[in-house]
């Protein structure tokens, strides 16, 4: 059990999404996290009310169940096949988070900072993540889809505007991490 307990090889996953990807292209399927959203408020009423969310929502079952194994897997991974819960970082970057105000920087894979019960009475930190989550969820669907579908499956179906929503992932991924999280968090 010692070799599951460590860090895997990039090219371990790799393989296994590759596989994934081409047993979903044999099956004509699109994968993409974001797609549950739609179809969990279809599950629950919402196709009564808007036209978008009118659609049978049960040739999206297997993608639920991605979602679901995502979840669980996750948390299996996290809290019962892990040695260590510090997350191995450049130490450059621990010290620039830290002057920020991360102290967990380097020591957990979520800083407390942003994810401890303590955010839920902090004024600031809700403002934050209603509108990242507001953010999120505008961008993923204006952009046809989520970081997963575009660039997992968009890009191994070659689809050129899925390259393109890539590339502005990185570019905004780039701006926050170097214009903006300084500006809120500094």
């Amino acid at each position: 059990m010692n070799w599951i307990m460590e860090p895997w090889p990039w090219y371990v996953s790799g393989a296994a999404i590759a596989g994934v990807m081409l047993l979903l292209l044999l099956l004509g399927k699109n994968f993409g996290m974001s797609a549950n959203l739609r179809t969990l408020c279809t599950l629950c009423g919402a196709g009564k009310n808007t036209e978008f969310f009118k659609f049978d929502w049960k040739t999206q079952k297997w993608n639920l169940m991605v979602a679901l194994g995502a979840v669980i897997g996750g948390y299996l991974g996290a809290y019962h096949l892990s040695n260590d819960v510090a997350v191995d970082i450049n130490p450059k970057t621990v010290t620039e988070l830290r002057s920020l105000g991360f102290e967990s920087a380097g020591t957990e894979y979520l800083p407390d900072e942003l994810f401890d019960a303590g955010v839920w009475t902090n004024p600031k930190m809700l403002l934050l993540l209603a509108l990242g989550g507001f953010m999120v969820g505008f961008g993923a669907r204006y952009a046809g889809g989520c970081t997963s579908g575009h660039a997992i499956s968009g890009l191994s179906n070659l689809q050129w505007p899925s390259l393109l929503t890539v590339i502005g992932f990185f570019v905004g991924g780039m701006v926050m991490i170097y214009f903006l999280f300084p500006l809120i968090f500094g």
